[in-house]
């Protein structure tokens, strides 16, 4: 199923563009509070071959493709964008630009994805590609799969998150947490992001997860059951996060690492929110050190914000925008922790394990 990389199949097979739709790019840039790096100066100019890839593609179809949208870097994954960026040198409002485009690719250094899902409710024509921190070696993994093979296997997953009143996860460290589904609904991101896509218009790219939010708890007398203890690899250390009521209540360990992980999780109560349980399924995906394509590869799960995924926890719940996060913690195969066992329990009071010693169990080899 291997496929050399080309962004003129890809833009075909995940977006079909049609004639009269607007592509808009967006890029952030370094700032004065946000320093560059090699791998944000060249994800920039990867940004710039894509766009003259799809040139011809365009002009062939009759979209519109606009000049790349610069704006500065907001510092933190999934905070809101500024109000303003530029493109071809001059100023342009986001709001606007975004307002009329169809299709948007943003390849940025942080996480665009939850603000970018906002404009798409309120802009019904809009649809996004959310590539933070993508980088040439998955135009040889990830992003090289077959992407009809991709959907097949989200679908897979997602019917038996949305069946789902729970999922127990049993680490490799030992330590256990069950996670409540109850109320919610799973977010299938299959690659595909065609005019009729339905649901949410965001994807990742790569592709290939099957998420859904815990139930956060929102209900009058009804308290979320998500609960027992995740363990985090830190430098040198592993950090064993209490979870709950659906939120992370104590932290034990004492290396420096752990106490900047403390420090992020009390600078603000909403990003103590379990904000997501993920499923990564792209068969092409590898664990890197990247989290866009490490949580392709396996089970995830993020604190934060929620909003963008249909839980509850947006914007207005954290104290400060410069506040506002959604991280996400891998334990696919090549991570330090992995999942021994993951269990989901339906509401018929069945069961069924779907990942076993870090490999699942529900799709033929």
């Amino acid at each position: 199923m291997e496929k050399q990389f080309d962004i003129v199949r890809l833009f075909r097979e995940v977006v079909n563009p049609q004639k009269d739709e607007v592509i808009t790019f967006l890029v952030d840039h370094p700032n004065d509070d946000v320093k560059s790096n090699a791998a944000w100066h060249e994800r920039r100019k990867m940004a710039e071959e894509w766009h003259a890839g799809i040139v011809d593609l365009c002009r062939e179809i009759g979209a519109k493709l606009k000049p790349i949208v610069s704006f500065p870097a907001t510092g933190a994954n999934n905070a809101d964008l500024p109000d303003k960026g530029e493109a071809d040198g001059k100023k342009v409002s986001i709001k606007k630009i975004l307002k009329k485009t169809n299709v948007c690719f943003a390849l940025t250094e942080y996480s665009a994805t939850a603000p970018l899902t906002a404009f798409t409710r309120k802009y019904s024509r809009l649809r996004v590609a959310s590539l933070p921190g993508v980088n040439r070696g998955m135009e040889q993994t990830g992003l090289a799969a077959d992407y009809t093979q991709v959907a097949q296997m989200v679908r897979v997953l997602a019917a038996r998150l949305d069946r789902a009143e729970s999922a127990h996860a049993v680490f490799s460290t030992g330590h256990e947490c069950t996670f409540d589904l109850r109320f919610r609904k799973s977010d299938p991101d299959d690659g595909y992001l065609h005019a009729d896509k339905r649901g949410i218009r965001v994807i990742n790219l790569p592709s290939g997860e099957a998420c859904i939010v815990p139930y956060e708890g929102e209900r009058p007398r009804e308290p979320s059951r998500t609960a027992g203890q995740i363990p985090v690899q830190l430098t040198g250390d592993v950090a064993v996060l209490k979870v709950k009521a659906n939120r992370i209540v104590g932290v034990e360990a004492t290396s420096p690492a752990a106490h900047e992980l403390v420090q992020e999780l009390m600078a603000d109560r909403a990003r103590q929110n379990i904000a997501e349980l993920g499923l990564g399924c792209n068969p092409l995906a590898v664990v890197s050190g990247n989290v866009l394509e490490d949580e392709k590869v396996g089970f995830h799960w993020a604190y934060g914000r929620s909003d963008h995924l249909g839980g509850v926890v947006g914007p207005e719940q954290f104290s400060d925008p410069e506040k506002v996060l959604h991280q996400d913690i891998v334990y696919a195969r090549g991570c330090p922790i992995t999942i021994s066992k993951l269990t989901l329990k339906y509401s018929d009071k069945t069961e069924e394990t779907i990942i076993e010693n870090g490999e699942y169990t529900v799709f033929d080899s």
